[in-house]
């Protein structure tokens, strides 16, 4: 819960979180705060000063950048992986459900602030099953590290663009496709592209972003 606050901007940049008003926010002891605060540090997401708690940290686009580039070449190797095994029965369901759960979406012709929360969970589903498809424990420990970084994580999806989100979803119908043709060369240069032109989004988008999380109300 920690984590998803601090990716959805609950927390801001350099503010202190302290483990009292938060153990009576969630309504459990200390103990497990702790826990989740050093879980947390070891990940990235916080820094820890001796004597003074922890602070979120402020992410510079060059950090963000960088993990997207982390992120293209991971997931484009899970879809390599996922296209050379094939897709379970239950995978190849949940991916096809994805796909016409996002057009569903999306054929309105408009981004509804409704519908953000459900492409959000879309867009994680699939990205997820994916990396599951590859069956390979370190791609999926080092992608779960990788998308723990705020503005880099397929769990923030920039809901303003409808053309932009279109073509976004057009690259997950083609991913999909490539891997269930067992098109291994054409999955990995697809998936890395997808992932590398959201970060290409995110560098356009970066200052208006900052300045967004800075000023809104937590």
């Amino acid at each position: 819960t920690l984590r998803d606050w601090i990716l959805h901007g609950r927390f801001k940049p350099g503010e202190r979180i302290e483990e009292i008003p938060i153990s009576l926010a969630m309504g459990v002891s200390r103990t497990p705060v702790r826990s989740a605060l050093a879980t947390l540090a070891n990940e990235g997401l916080i820094d820890h000063q001796p004597k003074r708690g922890y602070q979120v940290r402020a992410f510079e686009l060059n950090d963000l950048l960088a993990a997207y580039e982390v992120r293209s070449v991971l997931e484009g190797l899970a879809c390599r992986g996922a296209a050379q095994r094939g897709l379970t029965a239950q995978q190849e369901n949940t991916v096809l459900a994805c796909l016409a759960e996002g057009d569903r979406i999306l054929s309105k012709g408009q981004l509804l602030p409704e519908d953000h929360e459900p492409y959000q969970k879309m867009n994680v589903t699939l990205h997820n099953t994916l990396i599951e498809a590859a069956a390979n424990q370190w791609l999926h420990r080092f992608s779960e590290q990788a998308h723990n970084i705020p503005y880099a994580s397929d769990r923030i999806v920039l809901w303003e663009n409808h053309p932009l989100i279109l073509r976004s979803h057009g690259d997950h119908h083609r991913i999909v496709e490539a891997i269930r043709e067992r098109d291994a060369t054409r999955a990995e240069s697809l998936m890395r592209e997808h992932v590398y032109y959201a970060g290409v989004i995110l560098k356009s988008n970066f200052e208006r972003l900052m300045q967004s999380q800075l000023t809104q109300p937590s």
